[in-house]
């Protein structure tokens, strides 16, 4: 397995057209265009948080409204990191974080363990943040947990300022994302007594 764990995927359909990139022995390095610029911003914190470099180029049928573009790349995310792990040897397995963003709260724990799952626990008072659905949050993590095989929960334990609320599920995401891909020597092939991930 290559030091470097590194992929790019591309998904096309008649309503995206979505390309990612990733590594995640990087310097969370960013380069991130959605079209949907509080979504970029989100992106871009997971890139910082977790150490991973992160390139996102994606046109999507904004016209309609943001959810395609949202999902898929969120799907396409999920597919990249996945691939980019390869075996999973060596690897953590799991990640948990939890993040302050001035009054909210957020806390995410995850298992790459190959079981999809989703546990989303958030309710937002605003319904937009920017030109972003608030409810697009839960259907991204969603397409990512499912395309990446990965255990994922999150939970906003309490806030008011939505921006606030979201942009620590983010950070959280994205620290909890580093802790569970990193990897420890000690680990011989990977974290389950089942001898695959």
């Amino acid at each position: 397995m290559s030091s470097i764990r590194k992929t790019e995927i591309f998904r096309i359909t008649s309503e995206t057209d979505v390309a990612v990139e990733v590594n995640l022995d990087g310097e969370g390095i960013y380069n991130v265009d959605t079209g949907i610029g509080f979504f970029d911003h989100m992106l871009s914190l997971i890139s910082k948080h977790s150490i991973i470099d992160l390139n996102i180029k994606a046109k999507g049928d904004l016209y309609v409204d943001g959810h395609h573009t949202v999902e898929d790349v969120g799907i396409t995310l999920g597919k990249c990191i996945q691939k980019a792990l390869g075996d999973k040897s060596g690897i953590k397995r799991y990640g948990t974080a939890f993040v302050p963003m001035d009054e909210a709260l957020a806390v995410v724990s995850m298992d790459i363990s190959g079981r999809p799952f989703l546990v989303f626990d958030g309710k937002f008072n605003s319904e937009k943040v920017g030109k972003m659905d608030s409810e697009l949050v839960e259907e991204f993590f969603r397409a990512f947990a499912v395309n990446s095989g990965i255990t994922l929960h999150i939970k906003v334990l309490y806030g008011k300022n939505t921006h606030h609320m979201i942009e620590g599920i983010f950070k959280a995401f994205g620290r909890a994302l580093r802790e569970a891909i990193s990897k420890d020597d000690r680990i011989k092939g990977v974290m389950s007594t089942k001898g695959s991930l």
